[in-house]
């Protein structure tokens, strides 16, 4: 036999080996390559303290590409130029009108439009950080977020102003500066952007404002639910902002892809994903004031957008919509995003076509981020040998609510298959950064000493699994978290603002499944003060008043006594198992009803109208 058949024979054997046992090798390698290119080029700026940053990247393409069409937005095109001058007229009102310094930070309370974009660069332009606050947010709540970051000026919409109505004064008080974005304004202590960004110059300030020399400098504030109650801000630096501006690139995107952005922006996925990855790779972007489920495909139509971003929720919604003859009719050939179910997964791709589902794995705060590059469904990610150093799944006791020690009091690795709690390495390579103003938070999301002395690792809170072939499954959230609406929802807010209603003694807040719907609803179970009743309406108003819709509990569970841990800690895991059906439960139920602006009985047939999917929650 020659040696070329020996060499083809070898060649189609290894080929044939590689496709069974190893059948993600390639995928695998070139995006691994990706990844450690990028990485090279984040080395790169470390070594020689010059960090292009994502703004930098944002004035390069607007001198390589002004006239590209940058956002479109309500159909006005918004050219990667107009932003650039229009955010430079702001930056010389900030210097020269708001007397803003590099240094300073700046909370931003705005829709999604595109002057949210322009101020945020402006504010960039300046050296400022910005801190984006969640619209949903209630004044209580607002007032912390200023002192969590320290900022002394906000910018607020002009559709939002009405939301400073109660803190106003308080907000004055405190020396803090409010600026709107309108041309005239009913109070007098507000001072408006609109007509003096027409008055001034479209020339860029200073470039020494905005550089920087550390990748590790702050140029975000993003707010997380806190677990502890209040809203947490989590310092986004340079680095992060640049590994999050990759992902689009890193998932295979282009230049020429048109990308649309229904999520809000003061989420670091629509902000750090969405907007940063459009400008690296100087591509289009849809922006949506609100995500709308009957508009999104004849959106995606009208614009042959080709990516979009979602949450989980959102392809839910889609899913829910009446079908139509043109279902596939369309351009969109992948999606970016998280927390999306197999079912709904499956759902979609049968509906709407072959679109790839990247699901991307990590929090605002987290120093771990998994990619689903395959695109397999039903997980968030792959593990490889380079990310393996940096995470491990440990065992965790969900009755008790803990970690399963060994003698030695060190955690213990699940096996293969098994599902652990997912603790990511805190090291040089992969640090984290925590919360602004507060030490003692991010050291409560620090676990030491875990496998060794000395060692640290970020305390996810997520139960996740990995199977044999090393992809990564999501299968619960542990303790004091569940999301509902795409959104966090901290049991510790909740119950501290339902034990501020008079006739409540105790609370216990957690999330419970609805079949056919993504994330938890949230449910408390409450003792009632001895001597007093459980009054519906009030509570209803209660929490209409003092909670975003998304953290009201659906359902109140009334009980005589409240469970605990060996540890003191409330017990929730058997409530969560028990769910809310008033056949099964002997408490009284009651659930949300807007109709009747109150809490009302829990009755068997609202139950199975829940449950049909007939009842709008």
């Amino acid at each position: 036999v020659s040696p070329a058949v020996t060499l083809a024979a070898g060649l189609f054997s290894a080929h044939v080996l590689q496709k069974l046992c190893f059948p993600y090798f390639w995928r695998d390698l070139l995006f691994l390559l990706k990844v450690i290119r990028y990485g090279v080029k984040l080395e790169v700026f470390k070594l020689t303290s010059s960090v292009c940053t994502v703004l930098d990247r944002f004035i390069q393409q607007a001198q390589l590409i002004p006239d590209k069409p940058f956002v479109i937005f309500n159909g006005s095109i918004h050219t990667y130029r107009d932003v650039d001058r229009r955010s430079n007229r702001l930056a010389n009102v900030f210097l020269e009108r708001a007397n803003l310094r590099k240094g300073d930070c700046v909370a931003l309370l705005m829709s999604n439009e595109p002057d949210f974009l322009c101020v945020w660069f402006g504010l960039a332009k300046v050296g400022c950080s910005v801190a984006f606050l969640n619209t949903n947010i209630k004044p209580k709540s607002l007032l912390h977020c200023f002192n969590c970051c320290g900022a002394k000026t906000l910018i607020v919409g002009s559709d939002l102003v009405e939301c400073l109505d109660g803190i106003l004064t308080t907000l004055l008080e405190d020396n803090i500066q409010v600026w709107a974005m309108k041309s005239q304004s009913e109070r007098t202590e507000v001072h408006t952007l609109l007509d003096k960004i027409d008055a001034a110059s479209d020339q860029p300030v200073l470039a020494v404002l905005r550089t920087t020399t550390s990748l590790k400098s702050p140029t975000l504030y993003i707010f997380t639910s806190g677990t502890t109650g209040l809203p947490k801000a989590a310092v986004i630096t340079h680095l992060q902002s640049l590994k999050a501006a990759a992902g689009f690139w890193a998932f295979g995107a282009t230049k020429d892809d048109v990308m649309y952005i229904p999520l809000p922006l003061y989420h670091s996925a629509a902000s750090l994903i969405g907007i940063g990855g459009t400008i690296e790779l100087g591509a289009t972007c849809i922006l949506k004031k609100k995500f709308s489920a009957s508009q999104f495909w004849n959106d995606c139509r009208k614009h042959d957008v080709t990516v979009f971003q979602y949450i989980g929720e959102l392809c839910r919604y889609l899913c829910n919509q009446p079908k139509t003859e043109v279902d596939k009719v369309h351009k969109v050939r992948m999606g970016v995003g998280n927390g999306l179910r197999q079912d709904v997964w499956r759902e979609f791709q049968n509906r709407f076509g072959n679109i790839k589902m990247c699901e991307v794995y990590g929090s605002t705060e987290g120093n771990l981020c998994f990619m689903n590059h395959i695109g397999k469904i039903g997980t968030v990610g792959r593990s490889n040998s380079i990310y393996r150093v940096s995470y491990d799944l440990v065992k965790y006791d969900m009755m008790k609510d803990e970690l399963v020690k060994d003698q030695n009091g060190f955690c213990q690795r699940v096996k293969k298959g098994e599902t652990g709690l997912l603790l990511s390495k805190v090291s040089a390579t992969s640090p984290f950064f925590g919360y602004a103003g507060s030490k003692q938070l991010t050291e409560k999301k620090l676990m030491r000493n875990v496998f060794v002395k000395g060692d640290a690792y970020f305390n996810t809170g997520d139960l996740m699994a990995e199977d044999q072939e090393g992809f990564i499954c999501f299968r619960d959230r542990v303790g004091d978290t569940f999301r509902w609406k795409g959104e966090n929802v901290a049991t510790t807010e909740v119950t501290e603002t339902l034990g501020l209603v008079e006739f409540i003694q105790e609370v216990n807040v957690y999330g419970v499944e609805i079949p056919g719907h993504e994330g938890r609803a949230g449910m408390a179970a409450i003792i009632v003060r001895p001597g007093l009743t459980f009054d519906g309406k009030k509570l209803f108003e209660h929490v209409l008043r003092d909670l975003p819709a998304y953290a009201r509990p659906l359902f109140i569970r009334l009980q005589e006594v409240m469970e605990m841990t060996s540890t003191f800690k409330q017990q929730k895991f058997q409530l969560v198992q028990s769910g809310f059906n008033p056949s099964t439960i002997s408490d009284p139920l009651y659930v949300l009803d807007y109709q009747q602006n109150a809490y009302i009985p829990l009755t068997d047939s609202i139950y199975q109208s829940i449950f049909a999917g007939e009842r709008k929650l």
